[in-house]
């Protein structure tokens, strides 16, 4: 079973690396507005400090919890380490969410305070927090606002204090809250900075939102843990991203094939880059991924992971990565693909991707308020992710969720495999495949396409011939719709549902 011998709390990680290099740069935050500010790691911990006095003033202390809708920011780093460090535990929530999905998240969680963005305080629930509301201005640097005292009464923390409630992007349903403790955050700190040997000299450029795992997990903890450095943007902009990694000397970077298409659809190469490493989740095609590596001068690396599953469980290697898969179980964790009866299946066949480790330390704590979801989502010690792979001498190749697989006429076909097939088309950027019902064979696949140039769409016969000469009969989707995007949550990952919806009237 994947364990860690010596467990810590994500606090003492924090105050070890401001304790051993108080002068190295921490974080560097460009504005939307071009304005760059930097911390060293000393600087921030006084910023933290300060948080942590206006935080015990509105009754923020061990187990109470905080809610943040806040877009990439200071407010928000400086919010999420000094709740950390009091003991209690976030909740972040998207910033640009609804009303009502906000207001489930802050009634499921109770918190004694909030934190929103002023530009959206109509969007922000009256009733929202027991003690206060805090209206920031989301580019704010110089934390004016804070008390100058600095809070340094610290309490004595445990690995299994809860640290966070992050819920799930509801890409298929109502979301879940994933319990995470101070330990699961140092773990993923320890696991993805030796993942891709972080050291003190790297500069990760965090461009996915800060309320989502990927960065709080990947680029967050693993800098912390390594004592290095991050440069922070405000959000994700395809065209800004590569000047943006040179500018600030960026040595890594994490990413969703999604946004990588965008790069490559709307930016261009740039000078003075310095990346030498970069996570990527989800398949590129093979022509993507050559421009990629010849844009980003690095050869970037497939991941796979999920909230619950704390670090990414399955790494590429770094010298001779693929675009197409999702790697090697990683170093520090337990990975196995199991059949429906929990047996281990044979190399090249298709099973469901499973987790093994210690609830609270390596994996996620449980969901919620929801022990009987917890319980029936593990099988003798091994958390069932709902995910299908494959597994050729180590490497996993991802093969779509449950849910992706379609029973038409009898056979099982695989939407990953179908979407695979489009996206290698020269005229298509992305695509998803959904399953609509059909009286005769069950039901059909059903095709949503984005044209890589909008002014040039492929022809919906010349996609059909595409995949008759590609793909078995059952496979061949019914229908092709070209969009100009396809539905997503803030992070880029396709709501399928939305598009399944869809395909039921069709």
């Amino acid at each position: 079973m994947a364990s860690w011998t010596d467990p810590t709390t994500f606090a003492q990680v924090w105050a070890t690396a401001v304790a051993s290099r108080p002068n190295k740069t921490f974080l560097i935050f460009e504005s939307p507005e071009g304005h760059v500010t930097t911390w060293t790691y000393r600087e921030f911990d006084s910023v933290v400090a300060r948080m942590a006095t206006e935080l015990t003033r509105h009754e923020v202390r061990r187990g109470a919890s905080v809610h943040l809708a806040l877009t990439n920011s200071p407010t928000f780093v400086a919010v999420w380490l000094a709740t950390m460090r009091l003991g209690g535990w976030i909740v972040a929530s998207d910033p640009m969410g609804r009303v009502d999905e906000l207001a489930e998240h802050i009634k499921r969680t109770a918190p004694v305070v909030g934190f929103f963005g002023h530009e959206r305080v109509d969007a922000y629930p009256e009733a929202s927090c027991e003690h206060a509301r805090f209206s920031i201005d989301e580019t704010d640097a110089d934390f004016s606002w804070l008390p100058a005292e600095s809070f340094t009464d610290w309490p004595i923390l445990a690995p299994r204090d809860r640290a966070a409630v992050m819920f799930t992007s509801g890409t298929t349903g109502r979301p879940k809250g994933v319990e995470i403790t101070q330990a699961n955050y140092s773990f993923a700190g320890k696991i993805m900075a030796e993942a891709c040997e972080l050291t003190a000299a790297d500069r990760h450029l965090v461009v996915l939102p800060l309320f989502h795992a990927n960065a709080q997990y990947y680029s967050l903890a693993s800098t912390v843990w390594a004592g290095a450095s991050v440069a922070l943007m405000p959000s994700f902009s395809a065209s800004g991203f590569l000047p943006q990694a040179a500018r600030h000397g960026a040595t890594c970077a994490s990413l969703f094939a999604a946004p990588i298409r965008m790069v490559l659809a709307r930016g261009g190469p740039v000078d003075g880059l310095r990346l030498r490493h970069c996570w990527f989740a989800q398949n590129l095609g093979a022509e993507q991924y050559a421009t990629v590596v010849d844009w980003f001068g690095c050869q970037p690396r497939q991941l796979y992971g999920m909230t619950e599953t704390i670090p990414a469980v399955l790494t590429d290697e770094a010298d001779a990565p693929l675009h197409d898969v999702m790697g090697y179980v990683t170093r520090g964790c337990e990975v196995e693909l199991h059949d429906a009866d929990g047996q281990i299946v044979p190399d090249g066949e298709v099973g469901e991707v499973v987790v093994r480790g210690e609830r609270g330390i390596t994996l996620f704590a449980g969901y919620l308020d929801e022990p009987e979801t917890t319980a029936a989502n593990f099988r003798d010690g091994w958390f069932l992710t709902g995910d299908r792979a494959s597994c050729d001498a180590g490497r996993f190749a991802f093969d779509g969720r449950r849910s992706d697989v379609l029973k038409v006429a009898g056979e099982n076909v695989s939407t990953v495999e179908v979407e695979a097939v489009l996206t290698a088309h020269p005229q298509v950027l992305e695509a998803s495949v959904v399953g609509a019902p059909d009286l005769i064979r069950d039901e059909v696949p059903i095709a949503y396409v984005v044209a890589a140039d909008t002014a040039n769409p492929p022809n919906i016969d010349d996609l059909a011939d595409w995949c008759r000469a590609r793909l078995a009969k059952a496979k061949q989707p019914r229908e092709f719709s070209l969009l100009e995007e396809l539905p997503r949550t803030s992070v880029g990952k396709i709501r399928k549902f939305v598009l399944k919806e869809e395909a039921a009237t069709l």
